[in-house]
């Protein structure tokens, strides 16, 4: 199987360019499927602290990159939507936030914000014991102490621990960030959550700063956040 991804075909959230070369690096097997930007890519093309392949496996023998509180050794591994990236010996911490046209983007963040990370709940169901297991955006699964969350709610989750230490409810009311369509990157606040009979996606109609006349776009296509997740909360 080849170990390479023609620049074209990748998703619209690789920080890549399309037109410099025909092929870049494959993501590997992992979190995030198909969306899931190779490490190596972070490394390599967005910060420019490696030159190639060689160099980024070489960093990661080191333990020198964190993913979400754990050292990576796979320059393949996939990262997406909401990931932490940190890199002690630096002491520089990065969360992957969408940016404006849904590409995936590095904001720095202080250390106590690296401790943790969001997701999306994308479903929920009962587990051995009674306990309440949430699957959220990026393939993974954490354990809840309660049945208070639903779809489509935020959690924030220990990246030591794995167990929940925030909880943002999905409602009229709720800051949301657009992650793809053509308000991707966008923020603002929920206004109204249309309800739509039968199979059809629910229209989510958002207020803000950025657009006077606000957006309209589909559930599947936000996430709730606060503002430690905007960049403006992260000195607090």
């Amino acid at each position: 199987m080849s170990n390479h991804q023609k620049r074209l075909s990748v998703p619209k959230s690789w920080p890549v360019e399309r037109k410099t070369a025909t092929f870049t690096v494959k993501a590997g097997a992992g979190p995030h499927g198909k969306d899931g930007v190779p490490l190596v890519i972070l490394l390599r093309d967005v910060l420019g602290y490696v030159d190639s392949k060689k160099e980024a496996r070489y960093a990661l023998s080191e333990d020198a990159v964190l993913v979400n509180g754990d050292p990576i050794n796979d320059e393949q591994r996939p990262i997406g939507m909401f990931d932490i990236v940190a890199f002690p010996q630096r002491e520089e911490f990065y969360r992957v936030f969408p940016d404006e046209g849904g590409r995936l983007a590095l904001t720095a963040i202080d250390a106590d914000a690296a401790d943790s990370r969001l997701g999306k709940v994308e479903g929920k169901r009962q587990v051995t014991g009674g306990v309440t297991q949430l699957s959220l955006h990026d393939g993974t699964n954490v354990t809840a102490d309660s049945d208070e969350y639903n779809a489509n709610d935020s959690v924030v989750v220990d990246n030591e621990s794995k167990e929940i230490v925030a909880h943002f409810p999905y409602e009229e009311g709720a800051l949301v960030t657009a992650v793809r369509g053509n308000h991707a990157g966008k923020i603002g606040t929920v206004d109204e959550i249309d309800v739509t009979s039968g199979s059809g996606s629910n229209i989510v109609t958002v207020s803000s700063d950025e657009d006077e006349d606000g957006f309209e776009t589909v559930e599947e296509y936000v996430v709730v956040i606060d503002e430690n997740f905007t960049g403006e909360g992260d000195d607090e």
